[in-house]
């Protein structure tokens, strides 16, 4: 894990210069530029709003926050999924010329994405003053949620980096995978509430990103203690998923230009 440190000490610079060149890149030819990363989260959530709490009379209590804070972490994990499999790919002009530590990319998507959230949870607290949310010391929790988030997303991504080099089709199957994980996380819905129990509690404890996501509106929300126990679990799991994901980089970088 050393060199892991060394390298990503030496090529942080180069991480922070790329993600604010594609965060510019994203809205160059685009009228509205950066109010789209506003606008974006929010027309999906009035969708969402309008869908489930007046046609399916939702009962969640601050639904639209509710729902917003569900969409701003499923975009983040979505996003970085599906450009980790093409991401070697993409940037073949890169890394086909000079060499760079393959995961340095998923941390510059991981960058960009993690703006896009930032502004999004900006507008997250907008609305929890406009819905008067009751604050309480257990908003606190966001930020140890948001680290194990991130760590298990990292780890994700370094797995599907390596697989999406030599499985031309992960992709397509990845794609199809994570629309079930979106109707099985609880994005618009609570799930201690739409399914039975033991399912539920299944469900809201073995998917990572559901439990994360529960967890985000327990404390912002509903002012609840999380269960650290499921989150420390979840943070070695994902410590122990990015180590095999950055070992396995490591060994077969150089293979990598060559399927190139």
């Amino acid at each position: 894990m050393s060199r892991f440190f060394h390298d990503l000490h030496k090529y942080k610079n180069y991480t922070i210069y790329s993600a604010k060149s594609d965060l510019k890149s994203e809205v160059a030819s685009s009228y509205l530029n950066w109010l789209w990363w506003i606008l974006d989260p929010i027309c999906f959530m009035l969708i969402y709003t309008f869908i489930f709490g007046v046609v399916f009379d939702a009962s969640e209590q601050y639904f639209p926050v509710f729902i917003f804070i569900g969409l701003t972490m499923w975009n983040f994990f979505n996003r970085l999924m599906l450009s980790s499999i093409k991401i070697v790919k993409s940037n073949k002009s890169i890394v086909s010329k000079v060499y760079l530590p393959k995961y340095i990319l998923i941390l510059e998507k991981m960058g960009v994405e993690a703006f896009k959230m930032g502004i999004s949870f900006l507008i997250v607290i907008a609305m929890m003053i406009v819905y008067r949310v009751p604050v309480t010391w257990n908003i606190l929790c966001a930020i140890p949620i948001l680290i194990v988030f991130f760590i298990i997303c990292f780890g994700f991504a370094t797995i599907l980096l390596h697989f999406g080099v030599f499985v031309q089709d992960l992709f397509n199957v990845t794609q199809i995978g994570l629309r079930l994980v979106f109707y099985m996380t609880g994005i618009f819905y609570n799930l201690s509430t739409r399914i039975p129990s033991p399912y539920s509690d299944y469900l809201s404890h073995l998917n990572p990103v559901a439990f994360l996501m529960t967890s985000m509106r327990k404390a912002l929300l509903y002012g609840e203690m999380i269960s650290w126990k499921w989150l420390g679990l979840w943070c070695l799991v994902g410590l122990l998923i990015s180590a095999v994901g950055i070992h396995t980089i490591y060994k077969n970088e150089n293979s990598y230009v060559k399927v190139l």
